[in-house]
């Protein structure tokens, strides 16, 4: 054989090896950069935010394993410290404060705004009420109302990223803006009666995970991809509490995982596949975008999966044209049906 002929089977075995290599690459870029949008911005840390303290708001002290590791500081508070701190926010508010030069705001400062209006966000979702911009200013931004896009725009990526909720603005006329679960999903976490953090955004994450390694992830892969956003298996995180429960249990239970034993693995290895209420409520594009928009590229910058997302789209398009026309074609039978029944005596 010439020597610049290639063995076609040998090529085919590398192609693969290459491919499994880069869709590895990928998941770990896209945990990494959920991490990194955690770090864009500078900690609050306890006893340095007037805000915090005056809205009852509790910083929370950073650790080294954190989901944000040294960022922002976020975490929603016990109901009754909530209330009682949102009680008092106009003695807060009545502290004369020296009003800073908006071309000369420090870096730290606009950092310490953005954690405080994380918090607000999280404390106006928990108790499911609206959010002004008039509350945004008075409470939380203040002397910096000529940064209020940039605080309000950075808030709202860590709400995004982070927690899985869009920041939209609902009444532009009134300023009132909305927080809403993302990608057509419904579970927070927090349903149930339950109090804490919304946890929307691991569930994005990993759903992300399956659909990069082929739509099934074993388990150690998906802790590997939560790893890097500091969540451990057994080990309890500051803010999302003990995160193997919510993902082989509560996630599983809600139908958006299915976890279940690798076949003929022996010891027994599990595996993660999307649940039927993932495959309802949201689409293989949509956490595509959601993970390319983290990475800061196009969806197409994943050739496979891209190909695949548009696959589903086209199919999902097909099974609604399908399903109007034999509800279409019902219609008039119903109605033939209905119109011979009138007309016997």
């Amino acid at each position: 054989m010439p020597l610049h002929q290639k063995n076609p089977r040998c090529s085919h075995a590398k192609r693969l090896q290459t491919d499994s290599k880069n869709q590895d690459l990928e998941v770990a870029e896209v945990s990494k950069a959920v991490e990194e949008t955690c770090l864009s911005s500078h900690p609050l840390m306890p006893g340095n935010s007037k805000e915090a303290a005056g809205a009852g708001i509790p910083s929370i002290p950073e650790g080294p394993q954190s989901f944000c590791s040294s960022s922002i500081a976020i975490t929603a508070t016990s109901s009754s410290k909530s209330d009682e701190g949102f009680s008092s926010q106009e003695e807060a508010n009545s502290i004369p404060q020296a009003t800073p030069d908006p071309k000369n705001v420090p870096i730290v400062a606009l950092g310490e705004k953005v954690a405080s209006l994380v918090n607000f966000l999280l404390y106006k979702y928990r108790m499911k009420e609206p959010v002004t911009k008039e509350d945004m200013l008075k409470i939380v931004i203040k002397e910096y109302e000529d940064h209020f896009t940039e605080i309000l725009l950075r808030a709202s990526e860590r709400m995004e990223i982070i927690f899985g909720l869009d920041v939209k603005e609902v009444d532009p006329s009134n300023h009132c803006y909305g927080l809403l679960i993302k990608l057509g999903l419904t579970y927070d976490g927090m349903l149930h009666g339950e109090k804490g953090i919304p946890k929307t955004g691991i569930l994005i994450l990993i759903l992300g995970a399956i659909f990069m390694k082929g739509n099934r992830a074993t388990e150690g892969e998906v802790w590997e991809v939560l790893n890097v956003t500091g969540l451990y298996s057994g080990r309890k995180h500051f803010i999302f509490g003990e995160p193997k429960k919510l993902i082989t249990k509560d996630l599983v239970k809600e139908k958006y995982l299915e976890y279940r034993q690798v076949a003929n693995s022996d010891p027994a290895q599990f595996e993660f596949l999307w649940g039927p209420r993932a495959h309802a409520e949201t689409t293989k594009m949509k956490v595509l975008e959601f993970l390319a928009k983290v990475r800061g590229t196009h969806p197409s910058s994943f050739p496979s999966q891209y190909e695949e997302a548009l696959r589903d789209e086209e199919e999902r398009a097909r099974a609604r044209i399908s399903g109007r026309a034999v509800s279409t074609s019902m219609a008039p039978a119903s109605s033939r049906a209905k119109s011979s029944h009138f007309s016997h005596p």
